[in-house]
């Protein structure tokens, strides 16, 4: 049984975002502070307007005072939550049932990361204890199997594969050039990208999404309020989360080209939003491109492509800001970087710029006006064990 969902009954009025990068200029507190306020502005609330707050970070603050201190907040319940790459995500489906609960008539849902300064690249969480099925590889290895595999199922040449990830990777450079919160702006030609070294199988530095400083926020009321707050609410159209079993790494059939846990997660989302044929329907997606076999793989998982097509549709242009259904008009994790408590919010920030019309005019997808249902997808972890966050957003 899948959820009941909550279409249409919770509508975010505002949206803040800090520019992704190597944030020297600022610290965790400072992020949430500029991503906050951004958000309240865009509301045209104050912080004493809001209920409660959900704050997404994976390893930059511990409980609810990593938030209610830094935005002095007076008595205030903060809820901190965590859920691998998918962080900012869940603290989006947290606050959005909270309020359609009627617990709360307004909720905030930020997430921001601070890792630039730390020493580290990438997550350093604490090591968990396991039972021996973890993988001793980094992320990079471990996505960079999907080549091969894909390659040996549909009988597609590796080489030609290589051009075709090379392509998703330029195309997000491409986005996230004309997109001045992005970290990386700097456009890449498929020849260039296919030249560079490998780092992991058929992997370069660049098929892989870097690391970063960023905050993400949202103002989240339910619907019959928002004309209090904006006449272009986003309405939440679906919510869907999965966490897998973690089955992928035992089974010896599990061949790395799907990742079930995405499949489960898009079906029950298209059920609760009504959403029969996605690459028709959505105006626009940003995916968790966090290696570009992952994109490669997530548009087949998510219906915009048949089994092993997918290198041919992004070949033809497909999913450019163009395309039939552009994907990571921003420039997604490639272009941004990923510091994982922002990253889903962030991607529901692309939506709702692109949506309402604010994005600037030299990256609006061609579908504009034509289509006002968006798509933003998180996963976290590897593939054969992972968790899943499928949203649906429409502005009507």
């Amino acid at each position: 049984m899948g959820s009941n969902g909550i279409t249409d009954r919770v509508a975010i009025v505002g949206m803040g975002c800090t520019r992704f990068g190597e944030r020297w200029d600022m610290g965790f507190d400072d992020l949430l502070i500029e991503a906050a306020r951004e958000a309240f502005t865009s509301a045209g609330i104050g912080k004493a307007d809001v209920d409660a707050y959900w704050l997404g970070t994976v390893q930059s603050g511990m409980s609810g005072l990593a938030l209610s201190r830094p935005l002095r907040l007076d008595n205030r319940p903060v809820t901190r939550v965590e859920n691998y790459c998918a962080t900012g995500s869940e603290a989006l489906r947290q606050a959005a049932y909270a309020v359609a609960s009627g617990a709360y008539d307004v909720a905030v849902a930020i997430g921001g990361e601070k890792v630039k300064d730390s020493g580290y690249q990438g997550l350093n969480a604490f090591p968990i204890p396991g039972d021996g099925t973890a993988r001793p590889l980094t992320a990079a290895a471990m996505y960079s199997m999907i080549v091969p595999a894909y390659a040996a199922r549909y009988g597609v040449d590796e080489d030609e594969l290589r051009k075709a990830l090379a392509r998703i990777a330029s195309k997000n450079h491409a986005n996230g050039a004309r997109n001045p919160r992005a970290q990386f702006r700097k456009e890449m030609s498929v020849e260039r990208l296919c030249a560079m070294p490998a780092v992991a199988g058929r992997l370069s530095v660049l098929d892989c999404a870097g690391v970063a400083d960023g905050a993400a926020a949202a103002v989240v009321v339910r619907a019959e309020d928002a004309h209090r707050y904006t006449d272009r609410p986003l309405l939440i159209k679906a919510l869907s989360f999965v966490s897998g079993d973690g089955r992928g790494l035992m089974d010896t059939d599990y061949d790395y080209t799907t990742f079930p846990e995405v499949v489960a997660a898009a079906r029950e989302a298209y059920r609760q939003a009504g959403i029969t044929d996605p690459l028709t329907e959505l105006a626009m997606a940003e995916v968790h491109d966090c290696f570009t076999p992952a994109e490669l793989v997530l548009l087949e998982d998510l219906g915009f492509a048949e089994r092993g097509t997918a290198h041919q549709r992004v070949m033809d242009g497909a999913f450019d800001l163009d395309g039939e259904l552009p994907v990571n008009p921003d420039g997604g994790l490639k272009s941004f970087g990923h510091p994982v408590g922002a990253s889903g919010l962030r991607m529901v920030f692309e939506a709702w710029l692109q949506l309402r019309g604010e994005a600037p005019v030299e990256r609006r997808i061609a579908t504009y006006g034509k289509r006002s249902v968006a798509l933003t997808h998180n996963l976290g972890g590897y593939p054969g064990e992972m968790v899943s966050f499928v949203g649906v957003f429409g502005t009507a």
